[in-house]
């Protein structure tokens, strides 16, 4: 064990703005049967965070209320009948709650070994993301070689890495973001970008089907549900998946159910949290062997906008929310706050 009682750790006072985020001072957790107690060196800060701080999204009864779904760090001690992992490994793990914390606890059959190469700040950007696009980019979405992708918030830290890894699975990738510069970086990727805040853009299903001489998508990553799907399902290719990942402009969609059936079109929609942990041990097994051998330096690589101390999650959370990263944000438990500043210009793109 750490050979310590009480660590640091974030959690939301109340529902509210990024304000109400506070740290506090909680026992460290044990590792309990199949699980491993993990040296948190960074956690990544994503959009479940944010919808769970703001009560859009209650975290499970059955969790802590310490805030992360996502870490890397250092196993520190093991549980009963873990094998495959020792104090010592370097690892990169999905966790149910507790990320914004200097330990957390995880389930051993949801850890994943850090790609060579790889800093553990990098890596703690990495899981929520790698399983989010295997099981929806690639098993629900199907995506061949050869196939066209739309990603919709390509900037976003889901977008960058699932642009990537669509590239290195030999698909054609296009995506939208907000603004010219960071449709230049999106395109400086290897994607085609559709700046979505440009005036002269007034129909993105014609804009799209523009880029694929009129034969549509096959796979498009939604982000936005309400009233973009249908603009979705209008260019998309006969027998293209529609995947829902989020519904930012909308939980509520009016479909041309016509348009679904002329075309053979699937609408389909996943969310990690309330799978079971056999689901994602069987995720995690998956794109351990798929998708892990693309990442690593010189291949498929985290995008990192900034690492930010763990005191700093308030400033992490307004930064996300305000469409200031391109890539990830990572919140790093021993980063003092005087560094955070150079911390923040960390770019793991260059």
């Amino acid at each position: 064990m750490s050979g310590v009682s009480e660590m640091q750790a974030v959690i939301a006072r109340t529902p509210g703005g990024p304000e109400v985020l506070t740290t506090v001072s909680r026992p460290v957790p044990r590792p309990g049967p199949g699980e491993v107690l993990i040296a948190v060196a960074a956690a990544g800060v994503n959009r479940p965070d944010v919808m769970q701080r703001s009560g859009a999204l209650p975290a499970p009864p059955d969790v802590s209320d310490i805030l992360g779904l996502e870490v890397a760090g250092e196993v520190l001690a093991t549980g009963a009948e873990v094998t495959g992992w020792q104090p010592g490994d370097r690892v990169m793990a999905l966790v149910k709650a507790g990320g914004y914390a200097e330990q957390v606890v995880a389930r051993a059959d949801q850890c994943l070994p850090v790609p060579e190469g790889l800093s553990l700040q990098e890596a703690a950007v990495l899981p929520e993301g790698l399983f989010t696009i295997w099981h929806n980019l690639f098993e629900r979405g199907a995506l061949k070689p050869g196939e066209r992708v739309l990603i919709q918030g390509g900037a976003s830290g889901i977008g960058t890495l699932a642009l990537q890894l669509a590239l290195a699975w030999g698909a054609e990738v296009i995506v939208t973001a907000g603004g010219p510069e960071k449709c230049a970086r999106l395109e400086e990727m290897g994607a085609r970008a559709i700046d979505y805040r440009s005036a002269d853009l007034a129909d993105l299903a014609a804009e799209v089907l523009r880029l694929t001489d009129g034969q549509g998508v096959d796979v498009v990553i939604d982000i936005l549900g309400g009233d973009a799907v249908n603009a979705h399902l209008a260019c998309m290719a006969p027998g293209g998946r529609h995947i829902g990942l989020s519904f930012m402009t909308g939980m509520v969609a009016p479909v041309d159910l016509g348009l679904v059936m002329r075309k053979g079109l699937w609408l389909s929609s996943s969310t990690l949290r309330p799978k079971s942990d056999a689901e994602k041990a069987s995720i995690a097994a998956g794109l351990r062997a798929a998708l892990l051998p693309l990442v690593g330096p010189g291949k498929v690589r985290p995008v990192l906008s900034a690492v930010l101390p763990l005191a700093e999650a308030a400033r992490a959370h307004a930064l996300l929310e305000g469409g200031a990263n391109f890539g990830k944000i990572a919140l790093a438990p021993g980063l003092p706050a005087d560094d955070a500043d150079a911390a923040g210009a960390t770019e793991a793109a260059q």
